[in-house]
């Protein structure tokens, strides 16, 4: 039996919304299945996919010194220590030489960002993740 689906859509098109309704219902007690539940699950699995990165905020940045050009670095590793308390000029030289480096990790938003202006203002390139 071939299916004629221009005819189908011909028909269609032309009945009312209440008359699709029950063809709706009609098909669904005929083959036991129901329309409405892909929808439900589409619409739930759209709506929380899209809730959820909204409901995420960000509270701790790392503060990643990315690189410190060569005619900066000594700026730059001052400006390390001033962020990193109770670091030694050896441990800062060894950080700033060693870049890309963490500086600070888990820091609240305004100490990130404070911390990122200090070491950009001394010449270095600062990213926060």
């Amino acid at each position: 039996m071939a299916l004629d689906k221009a005819k189908i859509v011909e028909e269609l098109s032309s009945a009312t919304v209440l008359e699709i309704a029950d063809l709706v219902k009609q098909l669904e007690e005929k083959w036991g299945v129901s329309a409405a539940a892909p929808v439900a699950i589409a619409a739930a699995g759209g709506a929380g996919a899209a809730a959820a990165p909204a409901a995420e905020v960000k509270t701790a940045f790392d503060v990643i010194l990315a690189s410190v050009p060569a005619d900066k670095k000594i700026a730059v590793i001052k400006a390390v220590r001033e962020v990193k308390a109770g670091l030694g000029l050896a441990e800062a030289k060894a950080m700033v030489e060693g870049a890309p480096k963490p500086v600070l990790e888990g820091a609240e938003k305004a100490e990130a960002e404070a911390a990122k202006k200090k070491i950009e203002e001394a010449g270095g390139k600062v990213e926060l993740k």
